[in-house]
């Protein structure tokens, strides 16, 4: 993996890109054949990531409600017991 300051801005990449880098940063950690300086680089870099990654899924999450309210009829407590 390449040096952090080269690696792409968290929030230009996409979802997946961001989630694949941080599998990859995890799997380096728990190997546990990086020096510590590069383990604090790579651990900086996945504290990044995954705050990226969390915001998109709060927004993604904000806009489904939103969406499911539109289609959802709205609710009323008295109930039509009217035939057409």
């Amino acid at each position: 993996m390449s040096e952090p300051a080269k690696m792409a801005n968290s929030e230009q990449m996409s979802f997946r890109e961001a989630s694949e880098e941080l599998e990859t940063i995890v799997r380096l950690l728990e190997g546990n054949q990086l020096e510590l300086e590069e383990s604090l680089q790579h651990y900086e870099r996945g504290v990044k990531l995954l705050k990226t990654l969390q915001t998109r899924l709060g927004e993604a999450q904000q806009k489904v409600t939103v969406l499911l309210g539109e289609i959802e009829p709205e609710s009323d407590d008295s109930i039509d017991t009217t035939l057409s």
